[in-house]
């Protein structure tokens, strides 16, 4: 049989369509408590985004968890149970190959924060004052 082709469109969104089943798959086994493990079972955790590799052999998992818990203990217990989590991920998947996980911390929220920060500073928002009023956008109509 013939190897089905894809343009470079199709194959980009098949990727991260694929990378979205992994997230869902990740999140539905973390939410019924399906890892037996410590501090993943005493822990909220979320999957924000799954990045797939073109290939659709390798799956980065960014998670970040929530209520306070220890984001570098979390990482690591999920590290521990790779294994257990690559097999669950591909009994429900159904590719041919099943992806490699990797697990990172999420660190968009932190990063979003920070720029938040920064825009509420008092030179800065003196700054944005000033760009709008030599527009005219700052003039009372």
């Amino acid at each position: 049989m013939a190897r089905q082709q894809f343009t470079a469109e199709q194959q980009s969104v098949r990727v991260l369509k694929v990378g979205e089943r992994v997230r869902h798959i990740l999140s539905e086994l973390l939410a019924r408590g399906e890892v037996h493990d410590d501090v993943v079972s005493a822990s909220n955790i979320a999957v924000t985004e799954v990045r797939m590799t073109p290939d659709l052999r390798n799956a980065t998992a960014y998670v970040k968890p929530l209520l306070g818990s220890e984001e570098d203990e979390v990482v690591n217990a999920l590290r521990q149970n790779t294994a257990f989590l690559q097999r669950e991920v591909a009994k429900r998947l159904g590719l041919k190959f099943a992806p490699k996980l990797k697990f990172r911390a999420d660190e968009s929220f932190d990063e979003a924060d920070r720029i938040e920060s920064l825009l509420r500073d008092p030179k800065v928002a003196r700054d944005l004052a000033e760009d709008d009023e030599e527009t005219g956008r700052g003039e009372a109509s």
